[in-house]
Order: structure tokens, then C-alpha cells, then sequence
């Protein structure tokens, strides 16, 4: 049983049956790269006192359960305002492109009108677990998250609101940061919220758009999430991310929809 989503080998990362999606049993969730390229954004230098307020992540291919790399740089300096920009390799071929925006934090003496209430969903203490995505698989992102429901579920068409925390690091032997415990967890708008039947549609998003108005405390990341699907083919899935606190922020996935060749059966 893996006790974590992936193994440190030198520069380079060994995926486990964790980072394991719904939609190809050798192909990773996108919620575990994404995580893998924050902590790497977060660790590039010039960064004291600054926090990753944006990130998007260009999905190029599927990631292989298997071993990755990350190279990760400041594109364009600041003292106030830097972009920083990485790539996930697998077998040199580049699979995940990232591009976000790093900002410094300053203290500020806001009027209490400017500052919007969002009160977060109720708690995960009051939500409850569902059934993930019908598969063959023991192992996967939903063995390795804890999902707990306080509206919708995982084969319940609709808008959906869940609350997720990490059950194993993401790293063997490291603590994971705010930023991996919501990237991790963002990528999953179009899955709780899915509008049309897992077992007959195919909804794959080739994007995710994070922005973080503040960084999460504690463990649980809540995602209330809708998916608009279009006759063309194309759709999107909004989410807002709250914290027990309240708002942090929001998700936007790009999505392309298809009918399964033949129905799925588990």
C-alpha cells in the first residue's frame, strides 16, 4: 500500500498508485502534477515574502504513473510582481505546462466595507462520503484523498460541494504546504460535478486555472462546483475553494465532452 502520492529519487518523482485518475488506470489525476509543480513554484528563489496568487496548468498529455521531473523559473523578475513559469517531463517530453503570477504580501489597514463575508459550506464533520467513479482499481487519487460531501456526489449529476483533505503527504517525509493541499484538490470541479453519466460520457479537462485570493489553513480544501456542458462538445467547470473559514479563491477547468464508444461497466 503506498503511503504517499509520490517518492523523491534524486531531481526526479515516482509517482505511486495514488496520483492514479479515473479515466485511464495508467494515467495520473492531474490533481497530483499540479500539486508536484506548486511545490516546486514555491521553492524558487526570490521568494520571501511572496505567495503564488494565480497558477494555470496546460494539460499536454496524459502523465504515466511512473517517473517525472519538473523544471521550474522566475520568467520575469520583481520585487513586487514576479511570473514563474514550469514544465513536467516525462522521458524529456514535456506532458504539463504551468505558467502563475507570484505576488508580494503587504499588511494592510482595509475599511470593513471593502471586505466581502463568504462563509464557507457547512463543515466536513457535517458532510458525508459517496461512492467514487465506478473502476477496477483498489488504489487511486480517491484512496489517497478523503472526500466528504455536503452536496452532490461523485455519481450524482449536478453541481456538487465537497470537502477534500490529503490522507497521505505528497511527498514521502514531507508535510504538505497550504499551496499542495489546494492544488491537489482543485482539479476536481468537473468529477463531483459532472452533468452527464461517468459511465457513458467521457469529460477530460485540458486545463486548470487557480486563483488564490489567500492561502488555506488547516487540512480541508471545500470545492463548490459547477459544469456546463455544450452541444459542441466544449464546457467548462467553475468552482469556488473555500477553507473553514471562508473563501480562499477559485478553479477553472477547460473541458472537452464525448460519448464512451461502448457504456462502462465496472
Amino acid at each position: 500500500m503506498p503511503d504517499s502520492f509520490f517518492l523523491a529519487d534524486g531531481d526526479r518523482f515516482v509517482a505511486t498508485e495514488l496520483t492514479r485518475g479515473p479515466w485511464d488506470p495508467g494515467a495520473q489525476h492531474a490533481g497530483p502534477p499540479s500539486a508536484l509543480i506548486g511545490r516546486a513554484l514555491e521553492r524558487l528563489p526570490d521568494g520571501e515574502g511572496m505567495r503564488l496568487a494565480r497558477l494555470t496548468v496546460e494539460i499536454l498529455g496524459p502523465v504515466p504513473i511512473g517517473t517525472v521531473a519538473i523544471e521550474a523559473r522566475v520568467a520575469r523578475p520583481g520585487r513586487r510582481v514576479q511570473m514563474v513559469e514550469a514544465e513536467l517531463e516525462v522521458g524529456g517530453e514535456t506532458r504539463i505546462r504551468a505558467r502563475g503570477w507570484r505576488l508580494r504580501e503587504a499588511a494592510l489597514e482595509l475599511p470593513a466595507a471593502a471586505i466581502v463575508a463568504d462563509p464557507p459550506p457547512p463543515p466536513p464533520e457535517q458532510a458525508s462520503g459517496g461512492d467514487f467513479f465506478p473502476t477496477d482499481h483498489e488504489h487511486g487519487y480517491h484512496t489517497g484523498m478523503e472526500t466528504r460531501f455536503a452536496e452532490g456526489g461523485w455519481v450524482e449529476s449536478g453541481p456538487a460541494r465537497a470537502w477534500l483533505r490529503m490522507r497521505y503527504p505528497l511527498i514521502a517525509g514531507e508535510e504538505p504546504t497550504p499551496l499542495e493541499r489546494t492544488l491537489i484538490a482543485a482539479d476536481i470541479g468537473n468529477g463531483i460535478s459532472s452533468a452527464l453519466d461517468f459511465r457513458r460520457w467521457i469529460f477530460i479537462n485540458v486545463d486548470l486555472t487557480v486563483q488564490l485570493e489567500r492561502l488555506p489553513v488547516g487540512e480541508w480544501v471545500c470545492i463548490d462546483a459547477v459544469t456546463r456542458p455544450h452541444p459542441d462538445a466544449i464546457g467548462a467547470s467553475d468552482s469556488v475553494l473555500y477553507d473553514r473559514q471562508g473563501r480562499i479563491g477559485r478553479a477553472l477547468q477547460t473541458l472537452v465532452f464525448s460519448e464512451r464508444p461502448e457504456p462502462f461497466q465496472a
